[in-house]
Parts: structure tokens; C-alpha cells; sequence
């Protein structure tokens, strides 16, 4: 993602449908968890990062773009420039690692994993959130900077291989993919992201629909983004 896209991102996330929907998305998936030490790989502008100090998590964000680093650490928190395959982080030395949006952009997304758990304690959990079905590929997928698109079940490999138990795997963004499909196939081959500005009544419209999603038993069926929570074993598991 360049720096523009990066402010643009910034920018929006505060009031954006989206970026509020991924929010309550991350309290929903650490709920009833005991807050401690967490890492937020690929922290952006911040947002995700500062939902979890607000529940009470101790967060460190791991940034490689300087100008997202710089638009976070002035938000108050902690922040390290690094590369999600070489956490600049010790062995064994958090209990959350949180990557919402990230793996899609790199190549060797078995190092990314391979570092997520080098990282956490035996019994700590993982976070990820990745997009969805590359039958949604289009050309927000190129102007964000992906190199991919998950299937469930390729998630689902990459991170047991790595050497995690997985708890759960559900899909996000359920109720608008129908929505996002039409778009992408009508601009598959065009440029730019939809990561635009939008009237506030569409906005919280659009709001409200992601959020009935926490109440509805939807996450099995397709959606715009892939969500996966697992836990390194608490004993005798080595790196796969």
C-alpha cells in the first residue's frame, strides 16, 4: 500500500462503515479473553491497535511503512517499525498476535505465521483477518497492494502447518459480499480503491447491516473477509 492510500486509510478510519465495522469485529473476537501482552502486526494508522489498549491490552504495533508508523505513534501508541516476517520482537514474549488485512500483502505469508508463532507464549492466541475469495478479485485488490485473495480452506492449512491449533475460522462481511461481487465484476479491470469517502446516511446504513452480522449465525456461509482465531499449544509443539 503506498502513502497515499496509506493517509486516504487514515483519513477515513474513524468514521468509514468499514474500518467501525472491523473495530467491533476485533472486541467481538477477543471477548472473555484475559487482556496481557499483544502485538498488532500491520497496524496501519492505528485503529485496531488502540480498540485493544482500550480493553486493557498492553499493544505494540509493528508498522514496516514509516509514514503509517508515524500517523500511529501519534495517536499514543506504542509503535516499532519491522517486517511481519522478522518480528523485531523475542521469543515467546506476548500472549495476542492480532493481523487484520496484512497477510494478503506479502508473498511468503508462511514466514509472516512462522513469526506469529515464534512470537507467542505457549497458549497464546492468534488473530487473522484476511480477505476473501479471489472471485472477488478486482482492481481495489491491485490499488491496495494484494497478492492474494484466501479460501477458507487455504487459511485454514497455512496456519496448522505453522504449527497452531485452530479454534475457529468464520467468514466476515456475510450480508454486503452480494453487493461486493456485483461491483468487483463490473470493475474488476478499472483502477482505484473503494476505500472512499461515503454520505453519512448510506454510511450508517451501511454500518448497521455489519453489525446485525454479530447477532446472526452467518459467519459459514461466504463473505467479504476470512477470520481465523488460534492458540499455540501450551506444551510440546515445536514449529513446523
Amino acid at each position: 500500500m503506498d502513502d497515499e492510500e496509506i493517509r486516504r486509510s487514515a483519513a477515513l478510519e474513524q468514521r468509514h462503515w468499514w474500518y467501525a465495522g472491523r473495530r467491533s469485529l476485533v472486541r467481538r473476537l477477543v471477548r472473555g479473553v484475559a487482556a496481557g501482552q499483544a502485538v498488532d502486526v500491520g497496524t496501519g494508522p492505528g485503529g485496531n491497535a488502540a480498540t485493544l489498549q482500550r480493553l486493557g491490552w498492553d499493544v505494540t504495533g509493528v508498522e514496516w511503512s514509516r509514514t503509517a508508523a508515524r500517523l500511529a505513534a501519534a495517536r499514543g501508541l506504542r509503535i516499532v517499525r519491522g517486517d511481519a516476517r522478522a518480528l523485531p520482537l523475542p521469543d515467546a514474549s506476548t500472549d495476542l498476535v492480532l493481523s487484520a488485512d496484512v497477510w494478503e500483502h506479502i508473498v511468503e505469508d508462511d514466514q509472516v505465521a512462522r513469526e506469529a508463532f515464534r512470537v507467542l507464549r505457549p497458549g497464546g492466541r492468534l488473530v487473522v483477518a484476511v480477505p476473501a475469495a479471489m472471485s472477488l478479485w478486482s482492481a481495489h485488490d491491485v490499488a491496495l497492494g494484494h497478492v492474494r485473495r484466501y479460501e477458507r480452506e487455504d487459511l485454514v492449512d497455512l496456519v496448522r502447518r505453522t504449527g497452531f491449533d485452530v479454534v475457529d475460522v468464520a467468514s466476515w462481511n456475510v450480508l454486503l459480499r452480494p453487493v461486493a461481487h456485483a461491483r468487483r465484476r463490473r470493475t474488476q479491470h478499472g483502477c482505484g480503491s473503494e476505500m472512499q469517502p461515503v454520505h453519512p446516511v448510506l454510511n450508517a446504513g451501511l454500518r448497521a447491516v455489519v453489525g446485525l452480522e454479530g447477532f446472526l449465525p452467518v459467519g459459514d456461509l461466504p463473505g467479504v473477509s476470512l477470520v481465523v482465531r488460534a492458540r499455540r499449544p501450551a506444551t510440546g509443539a515445536e514449529n513446523r
